[in-house]
């Protein structure tokens, strides 16, 4: 059996959020889909061991924001890579509450989608939350970020066969190592840089800044390893 097959399924990526009492929480997802039309129900998949499961089992609400194609690496790091455990998620972040009481993350996003749980699956590691639509709104226009696009070319891993990868490209590249964080997978190119750090295309991960770190999960340059190809 070849599982290589579930990575051509379809997915989008989005900010879900809930609330517990007063406490507020949100993470990346992107397992967020319509279940019916009529009338309109809407799914999302957790993990049982995120603060938000537990606040979505505790409040049955829950919101998700729809993020934008140009939304920068270090704001999904900073809802997927970090836990609420340790950090307010939604502090410096704008939101707004909707009218289950939940936050709705609007920076880098374009449409939310609020919901009241009614049913829930146990499915092991994780739960399906499934509830009836109770708001939904157009905040902006533009291409909405899917899981491949953030994996293949916002996290550094643009494959050989895409368009935009030249010959020449590919032998200057070849000169310069790649490096992947141990910590989240991303991978350092140094054809491309890291342009939202202020890192120009073709800077070799060896003359990266000694304070630079990961634009997805914020470690430092010792988690990284070369990769070998």
């Amino acid at each position: 059996m070849d599982t290589s097959a579930l990575h051509t399924i379809g997915y989008g990526l989005y900010i879900v959020c809930s609330k517990k009492g007063k406490q507020f929480n949100g993470q990346v997802a992107n397992t967020v889909t319509q279940v019916t039309a009529e009338p309109p129900a809407i799914g999302v998949i957790i993990n049982k061991g995120n603060l938000t499961h537990e606040f979505i089992k505790e409040s049955r609400v829950f919101t998700a924001s729809v993020l934008a194609k140009d939304t920068p690496l270090a704001f999904i790091g900073h809802f997927g890579f970090k836990s609420g455990r340790e950090i307010d998620k939604l502090k410096g972040t704008n939101y707004i509450l909707g009218d289950t009481g939940a936050p709705i993350v609007t920076d880098h996003t374009l449409a939310f989608l609020e919901v009241k749980v009614n049913q829930e699956m146990d499915v092991g590691t994780h739960t399906i939350f499934v509830g009836e639509l109770a708001g939904a709104e157009i905040l902006g226009k533009g291409e909405p970020m899917t899981y491949a696009y953030y994996h293949l070319v916002k996290r550094g891993t643009t494959p050989k066969s895409a368009p935009s990868y030249h010959k020449e490209r590919k032998e200057a590249a070849a000169k310069m190592a790649k490096y992947k964080c141990s910590v989240c997978d991303y991978v350092y190119d140094p054809e491309m840089g890291d342009p939202e750090g202020g890192v120009t295309p073709r800077t070799p991960f060896e003359e990266l800044p000694d304070d630079w770190v990961c634009p997805v999960c914020g470690a430092d340059k010792s988690q990284f390893e070369k990769v070998e190809e």
